[in-house]
Order: structure tokens, then sequence, then C-alpha cells
């Protein structure tokens, strides 16, 4: 059941964003009179359809092969390698005919679709799911709980945040970003004192390392329980809502991230936990599993923020274009030679098993908005046969105001396919090495 769940949430996911990028190259062609003779979900390879129907010019349907979707734009030199049509004259409803600009136009038409689609669903998430956020000036009441990977990066418990690479943070999370661990300079006031936290562009990589703990936190304020879950050892020894914990088989706990780092790295399976309850100091013995849970909340010091519909558009156009930089960073990364393409890249089992085998909507739209940035960026590589390739074409065209050959388009085009097939390859090999590694 779980593999069913994981695979319906990639093609699910997979399907919403095909469909959409290939929207986008058919508005953009049927707007400049451009006939698109197809539009298919999965590929129709050997003309074999699951399901088809005809409207107007354009026969729309599902093919066999789940491996994305297209547009068969008449006049192009496309995937479909339709040579019997290319020689024929030019046609004022082919794509060939219609001047480079416009031509441009529709072929960033997808790369535009996702990226505005990504944007939108990372606003969708802030608004149903998050719904309000932790204002950076709370925390500052506190400072920040460094944990011992954020020690690392030169962060000290008791931080006040205040700007990242040169500008104001509202919310915390900001502060959190996965985009600050590959190189940002951190403006914190530390006793008194303003000085920068300087972070290397290689520290994700200890990061990814590091354990369930973020480098920075806000649970710099003291550990006084809410609420419990029932069942779980905390609950089960007897602790209660109001217990003030002041220390862990005998050291001092000085902060609730304090605490929870000791009860992670906890290396026995029993900890004897002091707190105070109504003024008097007493002790529990709670068990400690390998999850470094204890089922415990506390109560946090701090007012949150509800976002607006305008706040959650703006956030999510800022959430959405930094994990968009994350990944152009990741990728540059691979291409330098910095990062092993067999670690970073993704095929279709990878994804699937990062939807989880959970159906988890909060989870299935983020995951989802964040392949429709990633679908953006990789179309718009300068590749034959992607998006990229036919803008690098035109831009050529433009530029030297002539036109590549047909023949030359011709055999570019099956260089990229063989490429984009070998990745393919790559990628599906990797994941299945992955399963039994």
């Amino acid at each position: 059941m779980t593999a069913l769940i994981m695979a319906a949430q990639l093609i699910l996911g997979l399907s919403i964003l095909v469909i959409l990028h290939e929207f986008g190259h058919f508005i953009a062609a049927r707007a400049f009179g451009i006939k698109v003779e197809k539009f298919y979900l999965f590929f129709d390879a050997w003309n074999i359809k699951l399901f088809k129907f005809k409207k107007g010019d354009t026969e729309y349907g599902i093919g066999w092969l789940p491996l994305g979707g297209y547009v068969k734009i008449a006049g192009m030199i496309d995937e479909s390698m339709d040579k019997e049509a290319m020689k024929q004259p030019a046609q004022p409803w082919e794509f060939r005919s219609k001047p480079a600009w416009q031509r441009l136009i529709v072929m960033i038409g997808g790369v535009v679709v996702n990226l505005i689609l990504g944007i939108i669903i990372f606003a969708f998430v802030i608004l149903r799911y998050e719904q309000n956020y932790l204002p950076n000036d709370e925390v500052s009441k506190h400072g920040v709980y460094a944990s011992e990977i954020g020690q690392l990066a030169g962060f000290q418990t008791g931080d006040r945040i205040l700007q990242i690479n040169g500008s104001d943070i509202e919310r915390f999370k900001d502060a959190q970003s996965v985009n600050v661990l590959f190189g940002s300079t951190v403006s914190v006031e530390r006793n008194g004192n303003v000085m920068d936290v300087i972070i290397p562009d290689t520290f994700y990589k200890a990061a990814k390392v590091a354990r369930r703990t973020r480098f920075i936190d806000f649970f710099n304020y003291p550990a006084v329980i809410d609420s419990l879950i029932v069942g779980m050892p905390a609950s089960e020894a007897g602790l209660q809502k109001g217990d003030f914990i002041i220390s862990l088989n005998n050291e001092p706990v000085a902060s609730y991230g304090t605490f929870r780092e000791m009860v992670a790295d906890c290396d026995t399976d029993v900890a004897q936990i002091q707190f105070i309850r109504n003024g008097d100091t007493l002790q529990r013995a709670v068990a400690i599993d390998s999850s470094g849970y204890i089922g415990v909340f506390t109560n946090v010091p701090y007012e949150f923020k509800e976002y607006s519909f305008l706040s959650a558009m703006k956030y999510g156009y800022k959430d959405a274009i930094n994990m968009l930089v994350v990944n152009v960073k990741g990728f540059g990364k691979i291409f330098s030679g910095e990062e092993k393409a067999t670690d970073s890249l993704q095929g279709p089992i990878g994804i699937a098993k990062i939807y989880g085998g959970i159906w988890d909507w909060h989870k299935f739209w983020f995951i989802t908005g964040l392949l429709s940035l990633i679908l953006a960026f990789m179309n718009i590589l300068p590749i034959p046969a992607l998006d990229g390739g036919h803008v690098m074409f035109l831009l050529y065209e433009i530029v030297a105001r002539r036109k590549p050959s047909d023949k030359f388009m011709e055999y570019a085009q099956v260089a990229g396919m063989v490429i984009l097939l070998g990745i393919m390859a790559f990628a599906v090999g990797n994941d299945i090495f992955k399963l039994f590694k």
C-alpha cells in the first residue's frame, strides 16, 4: 500500500505539472494563430493511446508511456521528427512561418507557467496550511537557540538575528532557510555588540549530516510543559502540564532547546528528569527510545502573526525564488564537480520516496510546487530537445538574422533526445542502485 501511495502521488503531481507546462506552450501558440495538432499527457509512442478525442484542429489524449507529455505544434521540428510535414511549403498557421519573437514566446510559455504555478502553490501552502508565522522580533526577546551544528557555523545561543545578506527579515523562518546554508552573511547582536556570522557556501554539507535539529531555532526559553502526548514516555512517567524542567541526568537544562538536544543525545535507556511543580522539586525516571522523543510540548512565549492574502503571495514568491536559487546552486555544484550526481540527482523512484507513503496534502503540494520550479529550471537549460535548446537557437536567429537549417535542427533534436534519454537512464539506474544500497 505504501508503494501505491508513493506512485499515486508521483503520477498526480507530475500530471498536474506536465499538463500545465504544455498548456503554456498551447495557449501561447494559439494566441499567435499557430495550429496545435496534438496535446498529450504521457507519450503515445508507436501511436498507442489510452484515450483520445478531437476538438477543433487539436487531438487531445493520454499516451501509455509516462515520461512527461507534449504538444505537437504545426511546422516545428520537435520530438515527433515529422520530416514529411517539414518538406511542404510553410503555411501561415505554422510555427516556422511566424516571427522569431513570437516563436520565442511560444517556447518559453511552458517554463513561465511552471514558474508562476510554483509561486502560486507556495502561496497556497502558506495560506492553507501554515496560516501564521513567527516574527523575528518575537524571537529576539530571548535570542536564538544555537544547536551543535549552529555553533559550528558560528552562532551562539542568545544571538539576535538582525539581517541576512544586508536585508532585514520579518519572519524567523527566513533565518532558518536552507538557502542560508549555501553561503550567507548573517548580522547578529551578541552581548550588545553587532557582528557578522559568515557561512561558507559549503556549510550545507555539514548541515546534511546533522541530526533532526536545525542550526538555529527559537527554543531559547524555559522548558515549561504545556501539554503531553498520552502513551508517550513523559506522560507514562507522570509529568504534567506546568512542570518546569530544570535538569536531565543531573545536567542543568538552560532552555527548551537544550532539553531537546539532551534528550536526542541521551545515551541511556532511562533518563532522570528533575522539575519544579507548585514550588516543589521533583524527579521522575523517563524512558528514552532511539527516536529521541518523549512526548512533551512546551508553552511558546511568543505571539505568532497571521498571513494575509497579500503577505501570503509576497512570501510565496519569496519562498519559491529561494528554493529555485538553492536548486540552481546545487546543480552548479554538480556541474563543477563539488557534488556527486549520484548523491544529488533523483529519478522517478527517488521523487516518489520524497512524496512518501502517507498521503499528506501539505507535503504533497509543497513538493509539487518545488517540482514545478525545478521543471521550469531544467526545461530552460540550453539542451536541444528541451525548451531551452529551442530558445538558444531562436536567440541565435534573432542576433544573426538567419535561421539554422532544418537539417541542423533535426540533428540537434536527435542529439538532445539522446542526451535526455541518457540522463533519464542514469537517474532511474541510480534510484534502483540506491534501493539495493
